[in-house]
């Protein structure tokens, strides 16, 4: 197993508001290999955006209080200078945000956007920058790319755009990129484009990849690690399989309970998750998924550490249960025997 390229641990994130403290991100750690694809998933409101983005330094401002370490080689991530962060930005850790028509600037052509990155990190002159940039649009699959090159962003279809913001990220050749839900609002044709695109990418440049998505089938098709998030705390991590066919959080259950199955009879609907998510100014005491919980006992009330409770290497999870009683819970929950859940 290699060294990691990104080692995060113990991050915090709180956010001073008018109405409180916000615990946006509490005590999150994971590590990213060299060429590993790692998944985020959780409903809206887990901490998966305010994570990358404080990777990213963009989090940073007077009503903001970060602590912990993100290390990317030789630079803490949290500390570094805004100008050791402008180094970083683009040259080795670049981000793909959620929504490709709000990043671009409305007003600048497209290729003059990626020929400003370029020439914002490089010494090299205008027009080698527009050539470059052109032919990143084209390893992005944008057709005509030098005609496209001196569009503006409206003119763009929801994918071109999408496209356009890969090959931006993509132009300093970063050894991580962060892609924030790439494939919203995109039909499923386009979405099929783009995943390939980043697995290319992947596959070809070594590039190790942090994908932020609610969209499982997302995971299932281009993850080799997966953290689920809730309520700002990482609540399982592990490989795909450990979390598709061995989940250990009762969460993770209802995310992956909440898919239609192909291998199974339809259901008359689908299975959710009751309740809503906490409100992070006060969060619950104890495990934060609780008060959703069905399987809630007395030991619920204290805060269960990221531990491997399974027995598999490298498969963590946040949750008081023991292997055997989530093993005859879930089985109980597909219907095919009932056990009673463990007392307080």
């Amino acid at each position: 197993m290699s060294a990691p390229l990104l080692s995060v641990r113990d991050l915090k994130v709180d956010f001073r508001t008018e109405d409180g403290v916000v615990h946006a991100v509490d005590n999150v750690s994971f590590d990213v290999a060299p060429g590993e694809v790692v998944a985020v998933v959780g409903e809206s409101g887990s901490g998966k955006s305010v994570t990358a983005m404080t990777l990213m330094g963009l989090t940073r401002s007077p009503n903001a209080e970060i602590s912990g370490q993100a290390t990317l080689g030789d630079i803490d991530l949290i500390r570094a200078s805004d100008e050791q962060m402008r180094s970083v930005r683009a040259e080795r850790l670049a981000m793909i945000f959620q929504d490709p028509m709000t990043s671009l600037n409305p007003v600048y052509r497209v290729g003059d956007q990626i020929v400003e990155v370029l020439r914002a990190h490089r010494e090299i002159e205008k027009e080698e920058a527009h050539d470059r940039a052109v032919e990143l649009l084209r390893l992005v699959g944008i057709p005509a790319p030098a005609e496209r090159a001196r569009a503006y962003p409206h003119e763009f279809s929801g994918g071109m755009r999408q496209r356009a913001m890969i090959a931006m990220a993509l132009a300093l050749e970063p050894e991580i990129l962060i892609a924030d839900e790439p494939t919203t609002a995109l039909d499923v044709t386009i979405q099929a484009q783009i995943l390939r695109l980043l697995k290319k990418f992947n596959e070809e440049r070594d590039l190790a990849v942090i994908l932020i998505t609610h969209d499982l089938g997302v995971v299932a098709d281009i993850a080799d690690r997966v953290l689920v998030m809730y309520g700002g705390r990482v609540i399982e991590n592990g490989t795909l399989d450990q979390i598709f066919y061995d989940p250990q959080h009762p969460y993770t259950w209802g995310l992956l309970g909440s898919v239609m199955r192909l291998d199974r009879p339809r259901a008359a609907r689908l299975a959710q998750i009751k309740g809503q998510p906490p409100s992070l100014l006060n969060p619950p005491q104890g495990c934060h998924f609780r008060p959703r919980c069905p399987h809630e006992f007395g030991k619920c009330q204290e805060v269960p550490g990221l531990e491997a409770r399974s027995g598999e290497s490298g498969h963590l999870d946040r949750c008081w249960l023991n292997p055997e009683q989530k093993r005859n819970l879930r089985v109980m929950e597909s219907g095919e025997i009932g056990l009673e859940a463990p007392a307080a």
